[in-house]
């Protein structure tokens, strides 16, 4: 359409239509809505959540010493996430290859072939659909929906389907834990081997993962030919993720599992004692819920352990975690750390304003012997401020006072709080003044951009 006749259609003035389309004016509520009767479509439709993952990668990669001499204003990163994605989505693999071609360059005083490491690459592929597949997630549903259930018990369901379709009996071995296997098949002895001692919803996402592989194996083919990673390994590993995928939307149906997420008001621990599984469970299947038309709230699902490593990021909303470096130690999941098995909340403020609702909390088994080294880990659940109300989380806090609100940044080395008392480093890219007729909290400050 025409400028003039969309405005016309919109019942704006041609000019306000223009300022709308460069970003120089935000886009009230009731204009929103006027936009998605008009059109058929949904506010997700108008989300900036990429546009806010690519800002906020922008702004870490230009932190990079490198960049001294090329100093981008915040401003103009955020006009080249709006006007330009995919240059810029390029600068930023272009930017991945060359830290991963420095960093073997240091470790093997040989420089290979610069490229992204599969798992990176999965992960930013998983992030463009905003960590939901529709085509696997209605599979999922399906089968649950023309499931007949045994004794009201999904994993002793799963294990006769196993054996009426495919002839697999399951056993239980007591060397699974020494071989690093969770789960194996014996074709040859029609048999599935689990681990005799894992945990019920263990047993369950098991199942689930191998019905996934045995019965939708074409179905995830499909995907990945049409839209997934090219790289074999990177490909090797969304095939393991959509199986994962599948496996938890299978004993999580979306419309029941949003029904219940609803009527609970998100509280995790009420929803993994109504269906059965485990709390990281639960909270991966919230970040998931956005599905066009019935999207439940938009989370962001982090999994890290005591080192602070990442070892899953998935977001449906603006967040972005720490690309380079550790994350920020002033949130919540490091608390986390001190109380394991309960529950930390924090209203936190990202260096963009943003404030989320973060519910962060330990998840794992203890250990089954003195020689045993259990991993530790934690994982953290984030919404905006403005879905905060819908959860259970936010009783007893006051939403509109933020004089407790925890500001956590991306990482020292891109995170320009100069009062930060808990800073580890100078931000990159600034020039620094150590402070010759003053001392601040820290032994420098970083002078402002310009």
């Amino acid at each position: 359409m025409t400028q003039a006749a969309m405005a016309e259609r919109v019942g704006i003035s041609l000019s306000y239509l223009n300022q709308l389309e460069r970003n120089h004016r935000p886009l009230p509520n009731h204009l929103l809505q006027n936009l998605c009767e008009r059109f058929t479509l949904t506010p997700a439709w108008f989300s900036d959540t990429r546009e806010a993952h690519i800002i906020q990668a922008l702004r870490e990669t230009m932190a990079d010493p490198i960049f001294k001499t090329a100093s981008l204003p915040f401003s103009k990163m955020t006009e080249a996430a709006n006007h330009s994605p995919e240059l810029c989505q390029a600068f930023l693999t272009l930017y991945r290859a060359y830290t991963f071609n420095q960093e073997q360059y240091f470790e093997t005083a040989l420089s290979p072939s610069p490229s992204l490491e599969p798992y990176d690459v999965v992960g930013n592929w998983v992030q463009e659909h905003r960590n939901y597949f529709h085509e696997l997630d209605r599979a999922a549903e399906e089968f649950y929906k023309n499931f007949t259930l045994k004794d009201d018990q999904l994993s002793s369901s799963l294990a006769k389907h196993l054996y009426d379709r495919h002839g697999l009996h399951i056993t239980q071995s007591t060397d699974m834990e020494s071989t690093g296997l969770v789960w194996r098949i014996d074709q040859h002895k029609r048999q599935i081997y689990l681990p005799h001692n894992q945990p019920h919803e263990s047993t369950l996402f098991f199942l689930a993962q191998i019905i996934g592989q045995l019965e939708q194996s074409r179905l995830i083919t499909d995907i990945l030919r049409r839209e997934g990673p090219k790289d074999y390994n990177a490909q090797e590993l969304a095939r393991v993720y959509l199986s994962n995928y599948f496996a938890g939307a299978l004993i999580l149906p979306y419309a029941r599992f949003l029904e219940q997420a609803e009527i609970m008001r998100y509280d995790i621990d009420e929803l993994r004692r109504h269906f059965s599984v485990s709390f990281e469970q639960v909270c991966h299947r919230l970040s998931t819920l956005q599905r066009t038309g019935a999207e439940g709230i938009p989370f962001y699902f982090l999994k890290l352990d005591i080192a602070g490593n990442i070892l899953k990021s998935f977001s449906a909303n603006r967040f972005s975690q720490a690309r380079f470096g550790g994350p920020c130690p002033l949130w919540n999941v490091f608390r986390a750390f001190a109380t394991p098995g309960q529950i930390q909340v924090q209203l936190s403020q990202t260096t963009d304003d943003a404030i989320y609702l973060n519910v962060a909390r330990t998840v794992g088994h203890e250990g089954s012997s003195y020689a045993d080294r259990p991993r530790q880990i934690a994982m953290v659940l984030g919404c905006s401020i403005t879905d905060a109300a819908k959860t259970v989380y936010a009783a007893g806090l006051n939403l509109e006072d933020h004089s407790m609100v925890v500001p956590i940044g991306p990482g020292c080395r891109a995170c320009g709080r100069d009062q930060c008392s808990h800073r580890s480093l100078p931000v990159s890219g600034r020039i620094l003044d150590t402070g010759s007729h003053a001392r601040g909290v820290v032994p420098y400050r970083a002078l402002p951009e310009e």
